[in-house]
């Protein structure tokens, strides 16, 4: 039975169409401390369906409609990759907080212009990397900033599966679609590359990171073979960490993601799962100073729920962010853009250095 909070979040979901369907709405219908207050779409015949199945307090067709709402106290951003940056941009400057959809966004420019937006404004502004509320990572990421000492090498994988919809089209829900949906100019998959890095990539760098700190430099090489690409990329990290990351679309296998972690006092090994299974990752941390494997059940795995209460908790009670900020949305963005740059110059590429779309 849900529980709720007597203080909740009223949270407005702009975009109603698959990731919403699949992860937004529900999260927001089951969080303890967030309630669905609105829901936005232009497509109108996808809101009445929307509006039906989930009942929120008000419906709107028109963004700055909702904004204009005083009881709409916080924003997700469930729309296509280049609405990201502005529709964050129009909900900070309406005095909304913001819980956007990953990427944050195409461009290292567009994101350095949302961060002057969010210290301008005050507002919290989430990115929805929600791997970082996967209780398995949740405690990985636990042992290394406590236990763990020095870091030594990470190894990551996220390798897509060729068989991965015959998978997820059996557990989630069939999409409800319309013709009369907004989209972005252009064909998103029409460069996959760009398309894999910021679909694929950016989960891959963004638990790089939540793991190991800062990337500060990379090395990239791209091999695309019988329609599958594959990225293989060296990197290191703030504190010297040396570590290797692996992006694979698609394996002909099963969906294979995770990573090896060795470190001073320990060692983790973690599997991953693909996340419409809400399952959380199998982790096994060994503590050297026990000489033990500890291995969390992490039985709740609904991270998109568990990302949403994060976001709520911050707004409502001041709470530092658990999740990733607008730091951490620029940090991935500009490292994806520096992964680009090395496989196509056959160079190491500072990540700092980085400018221009992923």
């Amino acid at each position: 039975m849900l529980t709720k909070q007597e203080r909740r979040l009223r949270i407005g979901v702009l975009g109603a169409g698959p990731i919403a369907q699949f992860a937004h709405l529900e999260s927001c219908v089951k969080a303890r401390n967030a309630d669905l207050y609105a829901i936005c779409d232009a497509a109108p015949d996808l809101l009445a369906r929307m509006a039906a199945t989930y009942e929120p307090e008000r419906t709107f067709d028109d963004f700055a409609a909702m904004l204009a709402d005083p009881d709409v106290e916080a924003v997700i951003v469930a729309t296509s990759d280049p609405f990201h940056v502005p529709m964050s941009i129009k909900a900070l400057e309406a005095g909304k907080h913001v819980l956007c959809e990953k990427p944050l966004g195409v461009s290292v420019e567009e994101v350095e212009e949302l961060r002057d937006v969010v210290k301008r404004t005050g507002r919290i502004l989430q990115v929805g990397h929600m791997k970082r509320f996967d209780p398995g990572l949740e405690a990985a990421h636990d042992f290394i900033q406590n236990e763990m000492g020095q870091l030594l090498a990470l190894k990551a994988w996220y390798c897509d599966s060729t068989h991965r919809y015959t998978m997820t089209d059996a557990v989630q829900p069939l999409p409800v679609t319309s013709n009369r949906q907004r989209k972005p100019h252009g064909n998103p998959k029409a460069d996959l590359r760009r398309y894999y890095m910021l679909a694929h990539g950016s989960h891959l760098v963004d638990t790089a990171r939540f793991l190991c700190g800062e990337i500060v430099e990379v090395r990239a090489r791209l091999l695309e073979r019988f329609g599958a690409y594959c990225w293989f990329v060296e990197t290191e990290f703030a504190d010297g960490t040396l570590g290797h990351l692996d992006l694979t679309v698609a394996v002909r296998m099963d969906w294979h993601e995770g990573f090896q972690l060795y470190g001073e006092n320990g060692s983790v090994l973690a599997k991953t799962y693909n996340p419409w299974y809400y399952k959380s990752s199998d982790v096994e941390i060994f503590s050297e100073k026990d000489a033990t494997y500890h291995r969390p059940l992490g039985a709740d795995g609904h991270f998109f729920r568990r990302q949403v209460e994060g976001f709520a908790e911050a707004v409502l009670t001041g709470k530092p962010m658990r999740g990733a900020d607008i730091e951490d949305g620029l940090a991935s963005v500009r490292a994806m853009a520096a992964i680009a740059e090395s496989a196509r110059t056959g160079k190491a590429v500072s990540v700092a250095s980085m400018t221009g779309a992923v």
